[in-house]
């Protein structure tokens, strides 16, 4: 298996949610998208692009994959926080790396219309990367806060998208546990 950030820097995760947490993740993402749009005090910076930060029920993927990412990745963790968010056509994420609180990450595809690929670098200046393209229910775990990662502009119509944010159970950023909330299911909106 290895070691994260010794072995490996990130790593495909084939089948990480079931049939039956991908078809309620599938189903939860379109309709809290779709009520999102209907509501006349949404103020999204981008108007079609839903996202939710701390949502109890992507929180609680946290404590439910827990065990199965240390066994992926041969380390403690412990749980920050997690974000979905619904990518419409044009979307794209700018190259970045995370904060602290977002020490070990996981990207997950939940739905899409198209390939929709991910990039990863580890150099000082990031330049082209390596490309890792994702399967509905599949994941990619990765060293969030020391990887520059991004997506270039969405061709299709939709991408909905779970993050699954960690920290090291002995790393420096063990404080980020629950991202400084009082508790899990705590959220978080603009």
């Amino acid at each position: 298996m290895g070691v994260i950030g010794k072995d490996f820097l990130y790593k495909k995760i084939k089948n990480f949610l079931t049939k039956e947490e991908l078809e309620l993740f599938k189903q939860y993402t379109e309709i809290k998208h779709r009520l999102y749009l209907l509501d006349p005090y949404q103020e999204s910076e981008t108007l079609h692009t839903t996202w939710y930060h701390g949502e109890a029920i992507t929180d609680a993927l946290l404590v439910t994959k827990k065990s199965l990412i240390e066994k992926e990745i041969g380390k403690k963790i412990l749980p920050s926080y997690s974000y979905w968010r619904m990518y419409t056509k044009s979307d794209f994420l700018e190259k970045h790396r995370d904060r602290p609180a977002c020490e070990i990450s996981l990207s997950i595809r939940v739905d899409g219309d198209t390939d929709w690929p991910l990039y990863f670098d580890s150099n000082k200046e990031p330049k082209d990367g390596e490309k890792l393209d994702l399967e509905n229910g599949e994941a990619v775990v990765y060293l969030g806060e020391k990887l520059w990662h991004w997506r270039d502009a969405l061709k299709g119509d939709f991408q909905s998208q779970i993050f699954l944010h960690f920290v090291d159970k002995d790393g420096p950023f063990k404080d980020y546990e629950l991202d400084k909330r009082q508790a899990l299911g705590i959220e978080l909106r603009n």
